[in-house]
């Protein structure tokens, strides 16, 4: 498993888009898209910042598994964090389906 790909799962599973991480980053949505693409290997200092922005350990965009586990943390402060697993595999939409009725219902509670 490469980086770019790591970051580009995160990334997803943060329901993020490309445009968000490369304007944090200060460049171009194509300049971040080789990052993903893996034709672009960033320095640590810019990995570290791509951590940053998706709220994760710099040590899980530099895993070797590509399986993610995304944690919803709605009850504290409807963030998320991402854990990195050797085991587990996640349906991407079935997660995204579950955080938007979360978020439906505490609108609704509203």
């Amino acid at each position: 498993m490469d980086i770019g790909t790591n970051i580009k799962q995160i990334r997803e599973l943060k329901n993020l888009s490309q445009e968000h991480i490369a304007h944090e980053l200060g460049v171009s949505q194509a300049s971040y898209a080789r990052i993903e693409s893996g034709i672009v290997v960033p320095k640590i200092d810019r990995l570290q910042r791509i951590a940053e922005i998706l709220e994760v350990d710099l040590s899980t965009l530099l895993s070797t598994t590509n399986n993610f586990q995304f944690i919803f943390n709605a009850a504290a402060n409807q963030s998320g964090y991402i854990n990195s697993q050797t085991n587990n595999t996640i349906d991407i939409e079935v997660v995204r389906a579950i955080i938007r009725e979360e978020l439906q219902n505490r609108a609704n509670a509203s």
